[in-house]
């Protein structure tokens, strides 16, 4: 007697901005493991179009949180990080399993509100750090991991959002603005490092031009890194570069993946934590060690 399949998960989306347009809904709507259940907007002609776009049913106001929570077994977020936190808790209080985009939230207890939320209620729960589900760099993390042995590393995530020149949605979000590169592509970067050099012991940071901030980390590991994370550099400035040094030699992050790709590896890791019961390493834990982090970062680089 052959297994029947399991049923779709049926996922909502939340947010109807630039990255739920190119991202998550397409890769919700395209994914065969998942029903796409409907969309929230704050504005109710965004959800409409979203939802259009992709067949499903739009929900708008607070009450159409409630509707889309109780119409769903999960919800994905393209939210600003401190609107999404309490949502997320919300939604795990309703028994929703959480598929959080970075970061989880901008203050420490915002995003331990949201774990502690989802250890209660049992739930699955995936942070959506792409390099982390992306095919090429996802393997090389896990080859880096393994090999160990690592004596230093360094990245650089230099963006060049608000140059003179640039073209970018990303541009118009005011909570980018407002907190910079650090916890834009920080989350980035530390989900690189931290897999491979292990958790961090000590942090030391400060302030370089513009947004810019610099990091010095040790890890468990004993290894050191120092990064480099920016939103607001020139043009001919920007760039994504991490490179581990150690006995093996010198490991450099590949390039490649595309984000709504990307995005589908985070919903199979979420469908694996909930069929398996077991927790995702980029799970929400792992999202409040990411703001813990960099909220002390902040700290260390305004003093």
């Amino acid at each position: 007697m052959t297994t029947p399949p399991a049923a779709p998960l049926r996922i909502g989306l939340l947010g109807t901005g630039p990255w739920a347009r190119n991202t998550q809904a397409p890769a919700l709507a395209s994914h065969p493991g998942v029903v796409l259940s409907g969309v929230w907007g704050r504005r109710p002609e965004a959800a409409n179009a979203l939802a259009a776009a992709h067949g499903t049913k739009a929900y708008t106001g607070d009450a159409g949180v409630d509707e889309l929570l109780a119409a769903s077994d999960a919800v994905a977020f393209a939210l600003p990080p401190d609107i999404q936190a309490p949502l997320a808790a919300r939604a795990a209080a309703a028994g929703c399993h959480l598929l959080m985009d970075k970061p989880v939230a901008t203050t420490v207890a915002g995003a331990r509100e949201v774990a502690e939320a989802a250890d209660r209620a049992q739930v699955a729960s995936v942070v959506f750090c792409t390099m982390r589900f992306a095919e090429p760099t996802a393997a090389w993390i896990a080859e880096q991991a393994a090999r160990g042995g690592w004596f230093t590393a360094r990245a650089q995530w230099i963006g060049a959002l608000y140059a003179p020149g640039a073209e970018s949605e990303y541009a118009a979000s005011p909570w980018r603005r407002d907190k910079g590169g650090l916890w834009d592509v920080g989350p980035h970067a530390l989900s690189v490092l931290l897999p491979v050099l292990g958790d961090v012991t000590e942090l030391t940071a400060a302030r370089g031009p513009a947004d810019a901030t610099h990091l010095i980390l040790r890890h468990t590991s004993g290894a050191s890194s120092t990064l480099t994370l920016a939103l607001d550099a020139p043009l001919g400035a920007a760039g994504t570069e991490v490179e581990f040094r150690g006995e093996a030699g010198v490991a450099t992050l590949p390039g490649g993946g595309d984000a709504v790709g990307s995005f589908r590896a985070a919903v199979d890791g979420l469908l694996d934590a909930v069929r398996t019961g077991v927790p995702h390493p980029c799970d929400v834990r792992f999202g409040l060690r990411l703001t813990e982090l960099l909220a002390e970062a902040e700290a260390a680089a305004l003093t």
